[in-house]
């Protein structure tokens, strides 16, 4: 084709879409070479033509910055750059564009390449400016650099085009490079310029310049408020519930809470040290008490150095934990009080700690330890001097080292030297030994370990060959021990610690093997008449005569494992021979002194059948067998020969009663512990009886929001009716009061300790929150009442930090205390959400058949992509797992509510989730929540007046993905 004109070129290049270079290559072909483009008006033309629509036209707008940036390199033409900065003062804050996704990155582009050449004039006005001034002749240069600050600051002072360089940033790194270098030296030669005004008007462009790639991660944080009940209850849950648990899930979802809350660490640092001594001074007499102090004075520090690697740097991080110490020492009642129960000065070990950790300077440790001291001599008087030696901070950190030390000695052979090893075993079950030992082993995660190398010993000690009596009796009394050791750690801790990894393929040992099959547990079920409990009857046999023998039973060549096995059997046989009249109540107690009298574990063992036994048994039935449990958990009526009996006793009988907990509760039944210095079992039975599970549920936690905060008590109700209600029923009551809240205060109290709760088990809920909960709220109208402000806000909140909490952590591994409760069925979801990636849900379904729907889709040129389309499917998310699924279908339901011609309480409970999640999202949302969000919902979000900004958009989408770069480029163009 042959062009007659400039106009005609210049229709043909867009009608064509020629890229800039094509656009310069096929001018340079049309007009002759002696023309230049100043005779031909070529700016002028391009102008005419660009701006003919009701916006700028990107393509023809792109050639003229062509011609700039290839043609006006030469800065010294004043008259020729003050033209075009004319020109860019026309269009720099005014750019938009309602093409292609195409076009609008086009545009992206053109901005940025506009923004390097802009820079590089201001420089080159600089340099002159500079020259004049040492040539005296300063006005000039002056001019043209005020201009083209002036023209920088235009163009950077709205948002609207630094999210589109945002954009073009990550199109085009390089450029962005460039840009930076040129920045650089603007710098340099702007650091001697005299004219103050100029000076702070260039550093006030740089800064804008340095702010577009950080757009998404500002944040402020809340200085207005100074108690956070979130990590005060979440550090309560952990030290209360799950002491043996690692470190790093717990610091990753204390951090999910800042950011969330956007807690300054100073104040975030100083929550989890209250919450630390709350714990200590509310925690029970006993174990309770160890178990706090070791999670106080060994686990959280080892947190907060987990912390410390979050934080931007070490000086600042040191800094922080100064501060909360400083907050802390104004706290005098809550000091004096944990000083009070501990029987010692707290913070001083606490900052000795910290110190030693590199959490705190020498010279702020000393500073705080002596502001203490000078308030603790007003403090009320500590215990009376018969206690004063009771310390228990002071006595775990001497036990860490100690746990060291005998895990050292238990990897020695133990058949060279059983007697040494036991003299150590006999040593740590004297006085609370053994509950300081494990409590420290606990809080710095080498309990796993410890139990390990004690079923080994266990397993060693089952069975002998050509034993002497004294050996025999050595090894009945390390096999009794080990076992005691290990079933009070499984009740104490939670069988997990105990059992090995199954995927490891290693050789199970007998006790794991008993502790999974015959032992019981709280909401584990036991049938008696399991293979477990019917061993080969010859060896019951042989057991009942040994037992039946008045004479002492026999250690030699005893094999232990055996005995443990068949025990059951035995106990059944004498239990029906008593039944019958064939033996009478003295060879009962004969038998019941036989069977504990040397090796506890057979008592131990005996009882763990009896318990299953008698919940199989009628009201008239269970006589017989309760009175046996009574006999065998009771005194010795003949005398002891072996060693350590009374301390074997004690572990005994709080194994005994933390077995029998639950049936003599359902019996009603009392039996005595003869408990000698073993606390009795804290927190156990606590929902008042004859009261519905709904009202305690609705009474607990109305008192928690009066009060502000989640207490231990609180903690341990809310888990056994989570436990006996079920995830669904805890839940949707929960947020039933939730939505009865009226005064927003209280709504937002009620989602900081609602979203504590829900950490008893996270997982669970958020997919009963986001699956049914949520959805049945969304798509009823009746419900939708509900959904006003505040409430609905609050939920909205309350979703959005459930969702974002879950999915950043169930990549990890499910705490111990959240493995005990059935796991919702993946399968179970995958038909409630049928989310294949061949065959979409139906509601994926209904929501592709509405594609011609213009208020599905924002414009016909998209009808390519489908409205279910989101960045998930193009990072290939596994879609099996459960949580995906759910979030996926919540997100469709978003974007269904969006497109629907019906507003209503919904749609704004949409926008206030979707506003929430870009609140708490950092900067770089790949692999966030958000990627389940369909694409077509960006251009729907920005119809919404509140979500109708750059920044929004740039934090919704994935900038990560072209796709992603594409969307938001097209929905910020278009703003």
């Amino acid at each position: 084709m042959k062009v007659v004109n400039l106009k005609q070129a210049i229709l043909q290049a867009w009608k064509e879409r020629w890229s800039d270079y094509q656009w310069s290559i096929n001018m340079k072909k049309f007009f002759p070479k002696g023309a230049t483009w100043d005779i031909l008006n070529l700016a002028e033309a391009l102008l005419e033509q660009a701006m003919i629509g009701p916006s700028p036209n990107p393509l023809i707008l792109s050639y003229l910055k062509y011609a700039i940036s290839s043609q006006f390199d030469d800065f010294s033409r004043d008259l020729c750059v003050q033209a075009l900065l004319d020109i860019m003062d026309m269009f720099c804050d005014r750019l938009s564009c309602h093409g292609k996704a195409e076009e609008c990155i086009g545009l992206c582009r053109a901005l940025l390449s506009a923004l390097h050449w802009l820079l590089r004039c201001t420089a080159a006005s600089a340099e002159r400016l500079r020259e004049g001034l040492e040539a005296g002749t300063p006005a000039a240069g002056e001019k043209q650099l005020a201009m083209c600050l002036q023209r920088l600051e235009k163009t950077l002072s709205s948002t609207k085009n630094r999210a589109l360089l945002h954009i073009a940033k990550l199109e085009e790194a390089s450029s962005w490079t460039a840009i930076e270098h040129s920045l650089l030296k603007l710098g340099d030669i702007l650091a001697n310029l005299s004219n103050p005004q100029l000076r702070s008007q260039a550093e006030q462009c740089g800064t804008l310049i340095r702010s577009i790639p950080t757009m998404l991660s500002v944040h402020s944080e809340q200085l207005h408020k100074t108690g956070f009940p979130t990590v005060h209850a979440l550090v309560l849950l952990e030290g209360t519930m799950n002491l043996t648990g690692e470190t790093q899930p717990l610091v990753e979802q204390l951090m999910m809470v800042k950011r969330m809350q956007h807690i300054p660490t100073p104040l975030f640092v100083l929550e989890i040290w209250k919450a630390c001594f709350v714990g200590l001074i509310e925690s029970p007499e006993g174990t309770g008490e160890l178990k706090w102090t070791a999670f106080t004075f060994l686990k959280i520090p080892q947190v907060l150095v987990k912390l410390k690697k979050y934080s931007h740097g070490d000086k600042d991080f040191t800094e922080d934990v100064n501060s909360a110490f400083e907050f802390l020492l104004k706290l005098t009642p809550l000091l004096d009080k944990a000083d009070q129960r501990c029987n010692c000065d707290c913070t001083n070990f606490l900052l000795q700690e910290c110190s030693k950790q590199g959490l705190l300077s020498e010279a702020s440790m000393n500073n705080l330890m002596a502001k203490r001291k000078a308030d603790r001599e007003h403090a009320p008087q500590l215990k009376s001097d018969e206690n004063a030696n009771i310390q228990p901070n002071r006595l775990i950190l001497r036990a860490e080292p100690t746990v060291t030390n005998i895990l050292k000695t238990m990897d020695a052979d133990h058949s060279k030297s059983p007697e040494g090893l036991l003299g150590v075993l006999g040593h740590m079950l004297s006085g609370k030994s053994l509950d300081l030992l494990l409590a420290a082993a606990a809080a710095t995660g080498k309990l796993k370990s410890f139990a390990r190398k004690f079923i080994n010993l266990n397993e060693f000690t089952t069975h002998g060959s050509e034993e002497s009596t004294k050996a025999a009796s050595v090894r009945a009394l390390l096999f009794d021990i080990s076992f005691l050791m290990l079933c009070h750690v499984a009740q104490t801790y939670g069988s997990e610690v105990i059992l090995s990894d199954s995927s490891t393929g290693a050789e199970v040992f007998f006790f794991e093997t008993w502790m999974q099959t015959c032992m019981p547990e709280e909401g584990k079920i036991l049938n008696p008449d399991h293979p477990c409990f019917r061993p080969d009857s010859t060896k019951v046999e042989s057991l009942v005569a040994l037992l039946n023998n008045f004479s002492e039973m026999k250690l030699v060549q005893m094999k232990w494992n055996e005995a443990c096995l068949s025990i059951s059997a035995a106990i059944l046989e004498i239990l029906n021979a008593w039944e019958n009249g064939v033996l009478a109540f003295e060879s009962i107690q004969k038998i019941t002194d036989n069977i504990k009298g040397k090796v506890c574990s057979l008592a131990v063992c005996a009882v763990a059948w009896l318990v299953a036994h008698v919940r199989m048994l009628g009201l008239d039935e269970r006589e017989k067998s309760l009175q046996m449990i009574r006999q065998l958990a009771g005194p010795l009526n003949s005398e002891n020969t072996l060693q350590f009996y009374n301390e074997r006793v004690v572990i005994m009988s709080s194994i005994l009663e933390h077995m029998c907990a639950d049936v003599l509760q359902q019996t009603a039944t009392q039996i005595k512990f003869p408990a000698m210095g073993m606390d009795s079992m804290p927190y156990w039975n606590l929902l008042p009886p004859k009261r519905p599970i709904k009202e305690v549920l609705t009474d607990v936690f109305a008192k928690v929001l009066e009060r502000g905060w989640v207490d231990s008590r609180s903690i341990h109700v809310f888990d056994t009716l989570l436990h006996m209600g079920g995830v669904y029923w805890f839940c949707n009551n929960l947020i039933k009061e939730l939505l009865k809240e009226t005064r927003k205060e209280h709504t937002l109290r009620a989602v900081e300790l609602l979203y504590s709760i829900f950490c008893l088990d996270m997982q669970q809920v958020t997919l009963v929150l986001l699956g049914h909960i949520l959805p049945g709220l969304l798509t009823d109208s009746s419900k939708w009442h509900s959904l006003m402000d505040p409430p609905g806000t609050a939920l909205a909140k309350l979703a959005v930090w459930c969702a974002l909490s879950s999915y950043s952590s169930h990549k990890g591994q499910a705490s111990s205390r959240q493995k005990k409760r059935h796991r919702e069925d993946i399968e179970d979801y995958i038909s409630l959400f049928p989310l294949d990636d061949m065959q979409p849900s139906k509601l994926m379904r209904l929501l592709s058949s509405n594609e011609d729907d213009a208020n599905i889709l924002s414009s016909p040129t998209d009808r390519s992509m489908s409205s279910s389309l989101s960045a998930s499917q193009l990072h290939t998310v596994n879609m099996r797992d459960p949580l995906n699924r759910v979030l996926a279908n919540l997100f469709l339901l978003i974007s269904s509510i969006l497109g629907s011609r019906t507003a209503g309480p919904h749609t704004q409970f949409v926008q206030w989730f979707m506003e929430e999640c870009v609140d708490c999202l950092e900067q770089g949302s790949r692999g966030s929540i958000l990627q389940f969000m369909p694409f077509t919902t960006v251009s729907e979000l920005v119809k919404v007046s509140a979500m109708s900004s750059p920044r929004v958009v740039l934090a919704i989408t994935d900038l990560s993905l072209p796709l992603g770069r594409q969307v938001a480029a097209k929905a910020i163009a278009a703003l």
